[in-house]
């Protein structure tokens, strides 16, 4: 009897981990549930203000309710690896003659928004691995420094960005306004933040190529 035993009390071991496991996991998809539900209203509100404030899309675009949908669903998805968001948004907003014009600075605008969060996201990445590097309190307070002033660099190595939202409106008699968002891969962003702080740090300070590896050992 005692085999007999054993493997009921072993099937029932495995029966309560099992409803355990789907316990742990009905909250986290219950979670998954709700927070795109709140995206998917919070963007039908968005798209139904901006129709009100007369913006249109250019014609064979996608509808302003879809783009904004879009775009929502995009800044809440997740890395399957690491668990972080997967892209960076931005937003920019730009007033010119044509369509063309505005949409060039709003563009610009927007990548200029891109650059300050990922400078403040590698400066805040870097202020935990300055202790890791061994650095000097010089050298710490120059890393530091120049963490806090690659934001102009960094606009310069991003690449090509996703577009999200492009709409539109007249505005006066003779100008068009502009409203753009666009998305950036997040790992691509720090390997941008990275390269530029690696070239600036090697430029303008002594500090040896393996403390810098450690440094920079993030991502």
């Amino acid at each position: 009897m005692k085999p007999i035993i054993k493997l009921l009390l072993l099937a029932f071991v495995l029966l309560f981990s099992n409803a355990d496991l789907m316990a742990q996991k009905k909250p986290t998809r219950a979670a998954e549930k709700e927070l795109k539900s709140r995206v998917m209203r919070k963007a039908k509100k968005e798209a139904r203000q901006l129709t009100r404030e007369g913006y249109d899309v250019a014609p064979g675009a996608l509808p302003i309710a879809r783009q904004v949908e879009s775009s929502w669903i995009r800044s809440i998805e997740m890395d399957a690896e690491t668990g972080y968001p997967k892209y960076i948004t931005a937003n920019g907003n730009a007033v010119g003659e044509s369509i063309t014009a505005a949409k060039l600075q709003a563009n610009e605008i927007a990548k200029f928004e891109l650059a300050g969060t990922i400078s403040t996201n590698v400066a805040a990445l870097i202020e935990g691995n300055i202790a890791n590097a061994q650095l000097s309190t010089q050298e710490a307070a120059s890393v530091t420094e120049i963490a806090g002033a690659i934001k102009n660099l960094v606009v310069q190595e991003i690449g090509r960005v996703l577009p999200l939202l492009e709409i539109y409106r007249p505005v006066g008699k003779n100008n068009v306004e502009v409203n753009i968002r666009i998305g950036y891969n997040s790992e691509m962003a720090i390997e941008a933040g990275k390269k530029v702080l690696r070239r600036e740090l090697t430029d303008k300070t002594k500090i040896l190529h393996e403390k810098l590896d450690k440094l920079l050992d993030f991502k």
